[in-house]
């Protein structure tokens, strides 16, 4: 992001920079709150650390990157630390974690290898014991002066109250205090899901003034570091020293030769974390050789010899370069964000979608703007929130299109509408995502027709509307790029196999605005053809059950304007229909019988698609939204606003496997 920053311009983003990250790290050290997600301040911090190591002269002793955040409470008696609790580096790629590396290498000959830990999502705190005895236990504070909390600290089991083994007559472990899963849920389920993370819920719970609360809530303790020196070589040994004294250390710490080693131990807890007992948001490099981790000293407020490897975020911020207004298959103009280019979830994004003028003007996005992005699964990211205090002063807000931005005519919103749409049938962009969307899966899903041939096909003119994708040869399929004799033939016979589709299949491609599966479905079962469909007239559609009066003349007006007329009639032509298919599935069971489900979040075992169907095909029926009235709603992997809504209003929640469980039983 600094690159194309003038100096001027570095200095003035620096200062924003630092004092809206000063902001959140207050929210989050001090008062075990947040406004916006530990990823998205990580990646500020990010930042600012770039610039500064751009621009040095702009480096001061109260910058972010040169202190740990935080102030005690006045509520505890303050403790001041026998050696200041560090922060930590963060790397986001194994290109940073080798960049670490020549660093170290530049500073000291002597050879070292690594320790790697797991990052538990937690709070830092430290331990002393004299004569074997736990005497205090701190919070880190600021670093130098924490809260004494050793009548909380006392309550969580895995602290031992004296130790065991051959300790040290004065002993200070350090480690971190966290909250499991299962008691994170637990303790939501009993007040209504108040607490938004575990992390914020430990803190608070530790900083709680009786001592009974905190025992009930039952905290764990994990120990990552020994300030006493215990006379042995590495890392690793002051772990293996400190279990012996009947402290816990993470099972799955281990040694690591070199840098690809750690890479392969980070990969391993990526996939293992969701099964975790615990929450984890990464893992913490060690040089092992003390003698080594000592000579390299300290930078800033952080250990040179120790780095925190934080796993891909699911949000981050960058800045919008530019908004764009895309024209969709309906009609409908959806504004993108264009980003500068970031990570965020393992992928690099450059886009984002706003999904209309309401959602920009209640966020008040700005070109220009530094926005925190959120991404969940393989969509496409949404703009969560945005960062005002670091907007530019000539920033102006952004005004939506009034004329649709392929063919100039001016877009409409309708009294009850969110979105604005272009009302020209004829709208080049429209048809374009017409023929996109009949291609598809959710369409006549012709397998290895996907927008780029279409694209193709239509700018060298042979492919105008849907009959056309049926006449094609396999010698019209060489003319284009990356075509050979057994590619075209099988793509031609794949549009054979498209061309026997079931009504519901067909009505759905088609494209009709308001008309999707669930609709299909329910006017192919009423009429039964399209003749009869055709005939009839805009009484009978509005008294089909479950067809309101905006879809009935949604579809009345579709079948009754000209160009679409013409282009179904040459379509048919090409068109066999399915006898053989009943127009529903037959039920495997009634289990579903009247009952709404939403499906939300990825599946692992099927696609979005399958699972609506097999809601149909046990009799219920496959919603959007969630609402009281909803009977279940399947949650996969990252869910989303739909889970929440759904745990506030009592929905009963099933995962993948109980839904299957249930419609099998």
């Amino acid at each position: 992001m600094s690159k194309s920053l003038s100096k001027n311009d570095a200095k003035q983003r620096i200062e924003k920079l630092r004092e809206e990250i000063r902001h959140h790290r207050y929210l989050y050290h001090v008062l075990d709150t947040q406004e916006i997600s530990e990823a998205a301040l990580d990646s500020l911090k990010h930042e600012l650390a770039q610039l500064e190591d751009e621009y040095p002269e702009f480096i001061t002793s109260d910058s972010p990157t040169q202190r740990v955040a935080g102030v005690p409470q006045d509520g505890f008696t303050k403790v001041t630390h026998s050696r200041i609790m560090l922060s930590l580096n963060d790397a986001f790629s194994f290109n940073d974690l080798q960049e670490w590396e020549k660093r170290l290498q530049r500073i000291t000959e002597q050879a070292f290898t690594y320790y790697a830990e797991i990052k538990m999502d937690g709070l830092a705190v430290s331990l002393r014991y004299e004569d074997g005895v736990l005497v205090q236990g701190a919070t880190r504070g600021n670093g130098k002066v924490g809260e004494d909390v050793t009548a909380n600290l006392r309550t969580i089991n895995d602290i031992p109250i004296k130790l065991r083994g051959d300790y040290p007559k004065v002993l200070e472990v350090r480690g971190e205090v966290y909250m499991s899963k299962k008691q994170f849920e637990k303790l939501n389920k009993a007040e209504d899901g108040k607490y938004a993370n575990p992390r914020n819920t430990a803190a608070g719970t530790l900083r709680q003034l009786n001592p009974q609360l905190v025992a009930d809530r039952k905290l764990n303790f994990m120990a990552y570091d020994c300030v006493t020196d215990l006379g042995v070589v590495g890392h690793s040994d002051v772990h293996e020293t400190v279990m012996e004294y009947g402290f816990p250390s993470n099972s799955y710490n281990t040694r690591c030769n070199t840098l690809s080693d750690v890479q392969k131990f980070y990969e391993a807890m990526m996939k293992k974390r969701e099964k975790l007992p615990y929450w984890i948001d990464g893992i913490v490099i060690n040089v092992d050789e003390l003698v080594v981790f000592r000579d390299l000293g300290v930078v800033g407020k952080a250990p040179r010899g120790s780095i925190a490897y934080k796993f891909p975020a699911e949000q981050t911020t960058t800045v919008i370069e530019d908004i764009q207004v895309q024209v969709g298959r309906t009609g409908a103009l959806t504004p993108v964000a264009y980003l500068q280019p970031v990570q965020v979830a393992g992928t690099t994004v450059s886009r984002a979608t706003l999904h209309n003028d309401d959602e920009i003007k209640r966020l008040d996005v700005r070109i220009g703007d530094t926005v925190i992005i959120e991404k969940a699964g393989d969509i496409i990211p949404d703009i969560i929130q945005v960062l005002p205090k670091l907007r530019k002063k000539n920033s102006r807000a952004y005004q939506f299109p009034r004329k649709c931005p392929e063919c100039k005519t001016p877009v409409i919103r309708g009294e009850d509408a969110v979105a604005h749409y272009c009302p020209n049938l004829d709208c080049p962009a429209r048809h374009r995502e017409r023929l996109y969307h009949f291609v598809s899966k959710a369409g006549l899903d012709i397998v290895g027709l996907g927008p780029k041939i279409i694209d193709q096909l239509m700018d060298i003119g042979l492919v105008h509307d849907f009959a056309d994708i049926f006449k094609l040869t396999a010698d019209d399929l060489f003319q284009l790029e990356g075509f050979a004799e057994k590619s075209a033939m099988k793509l031609v016979n794949e549009i054979k196999v498209a061309s026997l589709t079931t009504l519901p299949e067909l009505l759905q491609a088609l494209g009709i605005r308001h008309v999707g599966e669930e609709t299909s479905l329910t006017i192919a079962h009423t009429f039964g053809s399209f003749e009869e469909l055709l005939a009839a007239d805009l009484s009978i559609l509005n008294a089909i059950p479950d067809i309101g009066d905006v879809v009935a003349e949604s579809i009345y007006s579709y079948f009754r304007d000209k160009a679409h007329k013409a282009h179904l009639d040459e379509l048919l032509e090409f068109i066999e229909f399915d006898k053989s298919k009943k127009i529903i599935a037959i039920k495997g069971s009634n289990v579903l019988d009247g009952k709404s489900v939403v499906i939300t979040g990825a599946l692992s075992k099927m696609t979005r698609y399958e699972a609506k169907k097999l809601v149909r095909q046990h009799g219920g029926k496959a919603s959007s939204s969630v609402s009281k009235q909803t009977g279940y709603i399947v949650v996969g992997d990252n869910p989303g606003s739909k889970y929440d809504r759904a745990k506030e209003l009592g929905v009963a929640i099933l995962s993948e496997q109980e839904f299957l469980k249930l419609i099998n039983s």
